[in-house]
């Protein structure tokens, strides 16, 4: 019998010593994977805890989920424009070649709801773009006031030659208007640009017309030397074209954005190489940054939302994006890609630069129309709230007003039957103990000794 019970109690020990082996062996000392109780995990609940505490809180103000490199604030973000068409602003139109600009163009002047639509007429390339009750235009733009200030005038040209052109256009006899404007562009991936503007050339075009304006005067032929010698360079082969050292096409974006005042325009003896890149590409950055509005080529619906969102205006029809380009049908090895990112290092430093900052504030405007969707319906509960609540006052005071005249018409009733009362026990008596009343239309008989006790 002893050792039977000494064998029962081995049992259980041996268990206890064989878990409390086990669990030192898989959960050793300071170990932080096996925490039972006060709400830590346990050995299969996979670093929930852990999860928890280094995933940062969700934040309903942070409209993205993944870190920039450009650290843009909210106010390199938010773009809206409360343009007044009817008063003193313009929107200008930095049109830069082989970027999409033409279709762009052709949707400020056709394709935008207005109060006053713009007169374009069959066989002219420009059309009339007034405000509503005024002979003025709200657009400065290729098919609005056509190149009034050079063909494909740049941001150096443009800042300096708008507000005298809008001034010349305006009567003689009116005062100076004070006009906000706002500038507007397109970007669009450089390898892609390069390629087109290639193959434009290529077909016969040279924008020799252009004025190249600068700290006011042209660049000289030595600043600017021409890329061939005859009318035009039709025909001209990718590797030619690449060869020209003086090609405006080698970033083009960069320097059509850039403050050129900065390096000493198309002087490029007036600082070394490196320090002249380095301030083009910084100021065309700053430029773009604090444009109105850019859009992307390869994003026309977000370039459309985008616009749409920044000026409050609307387009009729919606943007339509065409990817058959004449660039798309040019297939380079990659070496000759390579070269082409590298005379265009500018540019693809700040196509990159804009694509973040595109892509960053057309998400920050569907984060804006989504708060304002919740206020929209927050506010609608409300008023639904405040609806419910005044409808449940009324009917109580209904229902009080109801109960007010209720009463009062069983008073009323009361007083009636007793001055009624009152009137038959005054009444003759026909009969032996009897009096004879109407009421209401009844005939009653009541014992006199009762009428006189309702008395």
């Amino acid at each position: 019998m002893d050792d039977k019970s000494n064998k029962l109690l081995l049992v259980p020990v041996l268990t206890v010593l064989f878990v409390t082996i086990g669990y030192q062996y898989i959960c050793p000392a300071g170990s932080t994977s096996c925490r039972f109780g006060n709400g830590e995990s346990s050995p299969f609940s996979k670093y929930a805890e852990d999860v928890k505490r280094e995933s940062p809180a969700p934040d309903e103000d942070a409209p993205f989920k993944f870190p920039s490199k450009f650290n843009f604030t909210r106010e390199d973000l938010y773009r809206h424009v409360d343009f007044d068409i009817k008063g003193n602003d313009v929107i200008v139109f930095l049109h830069i070649q082989k970027t999409g600009g033409t279709t762009f163009g052709r949707h400020l002047v056709r394709n935008i709801h207005l109060e006053r639509p713009c007169d374009c007429r069959s066989g002219q390339k420009k059309c009339t773009c007034h405000r509503p009750g005024k002979a003025e235009s709200w657009l400065f733009s290729r098919f609005s006031t056509g190149w009034s200030c050079g063909l494909h005038a740049d941001w150096t040209e443009l800042t300096n030659c708008v507000p005298a052109v809008m001034n010349k256009k305006q009567k003689k006899d009116a005062p100076l208007n004070r006009r906000n404007f706002y500038y507007i562009t397109l970007l669009r991936d450089p390898v892609s640009r390069y390629l087109s503007e290639w193959k434009h050339v290529q077909r016969g075009a040279t924008w020799k017309t252009a004025l190249h304006m600068c700290d006011g005067r042209p660049p000289t032929p030595d600043e600017l030397p021409a890329c061939y010698s005859s009318e035009d360079w039709t025909g001209v082969s990718l590797e030619e074209f690449m060869a020209c050292p003086s090609n405006l096409a080698n970033n083009r974006q960069t320097r059509m954005l850039a403050d050129l005042s900065l390096v000493g325009c198309y002087n490029l003896s007036s600082m070394s190489e490196e320090r002249r890149a380095e301030l083009l590409l910084s100021s065309a950055k700053r430029n773009l940054l604090h444009m109105a509005f850019f859009g992307l080529t390869e994003f026309q619906r977000k370039t459309q939302f985008l616009f749409e969102r920044t000026f409050g205006l609307h387009f009729i029809t919606a943007f339509t994006q065409i990817n058959g380009t004449r660039a798309a049908g040019v297939t380079v090895g990659p070496s000759t890609r390579r070269r082409i990112e590298e005379l265009n290092a500018l540019d693809m430093q700040l196509y990159g630069y804009a694509r973040e900052l595109f892509s960053r504030r057309v998400q920050y405007c569907h984060h804006q129309e989504r708060q304002e969707e919740r206020e929209r319906k927050r506010q609608q509960r409300r008023r639904m709230k405040e609806q419910k609540a005044s409808q449940i006052q009324q009917q109580e005071d209904d229902e009080r007003k109801d109960a007010e005249l209720t009463g009062v018409t069983e008073d009323y009733s009361s007083q009636v039957m007793t001055e009624t009362l009152c009137v038959c026990v005054c009444g003759r008596a026909e009969g032996l103990g009897m009096l004879k009343c109407v009421v209401s239309g009844e005939l009653y008989v009541v014992m006199l000794r009762r009428a006189v006790e309702l008395l």
